[in-house]
């Protein structure tokens, strides 16, 4: 039997300088959660087998404006903890990641910003995870493979500052409007790796490490009447000057689209292109819906999505992730979810690989 278990536990505290309603939001908050994976595969990859890995994390916000000391500020700090199992690095061999929380065994700090809201624009400085921001997709957050996080055409060509190693930057957005969006950023270009910072609290910006540089334009428009959509697009560049001082240069595109169908159907679609000649996943493109299939219970949702890494200059070729996924809400609190994902043609290893089966069940309570 196949079959994979997700645990999330969620606490939150608050603390303000002075007696409040209750209504009133606290200006310091604090959170912890827990999210832990038990992945087994089914046939195919490397080898058969189950694993378990876990994700902590512990947060605390603060809101100046809420204590009473400027208007529009906002500090954050995010440490989180992975532990445990491997299971597209040992059992399937994907490129693209089966699981979203996969690491390794490491105690770090992920975020660590202040931002400053003036009127439509607000800019964020400090230690930030470059896909909070930048290539999300609303209906691809259900699923477990890391692709629909973020593309992979982004991941594995340049050094991104994405979980688990994020990376100090710069970020400015302006919303002159409800339908419109821009943002863009700028990064260190090469975030050491956790042998080098293990706990990622030691950074450092040099010549030699180069920058990342991206921006993204966001609209809310719906291409069906009456209906809820939006569409991203984005570009960004990398450069840097590796170990054996050898100057790279590398960039790309994507785009992002969530369109509502109806008020329970949603559909998505994810696209990324990058030189050829410079990267071997130089194409990525992803397509997946998401519904409601019940009126009785409005917060389960169905997802099925399918994610191509399309992969040149290596011997395996290019790989094809399906997954299908459903959540239930088991009720405020707590859900679970059982997943499943077929992965076609493996290509993060060498060796050409067997298609492999792989099921999850994802649950999580939140307080």
């Amino acid at each position: 039997m196949i079959f994979g278990l997700s645990v999330t536990i969620s606490s939150t505290g608050a603390w303000a300088q002075q007696a409040e309603p209750a209504a009133v939001e606290p200006a310091l908050s604090f959170k912890a959660s827990y999210t832990g994976d038990v992945v087994t595969n089914f046939s195919g990859g490397i080898k058969t087998g189950t694993v378990y890995l876990g994700l902590a994390n512990i947060k605390a916000d603060f809101n100046t404006e809420t204590a009473n000391w400027w208007k529009g500020g906002e500090m954050f700090i995010n440490a989180g903890n992975t532990h445990g199992g491997e299971p597209s690095a040992t059992m399937v061999g994907d490129f693209q990641g089966i699981s979203n929380i996969e690491a390794g065994n490491h105690s770090f700090l992920y975020e660590l910003w202040y931002k400053q809201t003036f009127r439509k624009v607000d800019a964020t400085v400090g230690l930030q995870d470059l896909n909070a921001n930048f290539a999300t997709c609303e209906n691809g957050a259900l699923f477990t493979n890391s692709s629909f996080g973020i593309h992979s055409s982004i991941a594995d060509n340049v050094s991104p500052p994405i979980f688990p190693l994020t990376a100090l930057g710069a970020t400015i957005r302006w919303n002159p409007s409800d339908r419109f969006m821009w943002k863009a950023a700028v990064f260190d270009g090469t975030p050491d790796d956790f042998d080098k910072n293990p706990y990622n609290i030691n950074w450092k910006l040099s010549k030699n490490q180069g920058f990342l540089v991206i921006t993204e334009f966001q609209t809310h428009s719906s291409l069906l009447p009456g209906e809820k959509g939006t569409y991203k697009a984005g570009v960004y560049y990398h450069h840097h000057i590796d170990t054996l001082n050898i100057e790279s240069n590398d960039g790309g595109f994507y785009f992002v689209g969530d369109q509502q169908i109806t008020e329970r159907l949603s559909v998505f679609s994810q696209i990324g292109l990058s030189p050829k000649k410079m990267n071997k996943n130089n194409r990525y493109f992803s397509i997946g819906i998401n519904c409601n299939v019940s009126e009785k219970r409005p917060d389960d949702q169905f997802g099925m999505a399918i994610a191509y890494a399309g992969i040149d200059d290596n011997f395996v070729g290019s790989e094809t992730a399906i997954e299908l996924t459903y959540k239930l809400q088991v009720n405020k609190n707590s859900y679970v979810r059982p997943d499943m994902q077929y992965i076609i043609n493996p290509a993060g290893t060498e060796t050409k690989l067997g298609n492999a089966l792989v099921g999850f069940i994802r649950f999580g309570i939140e307080f």
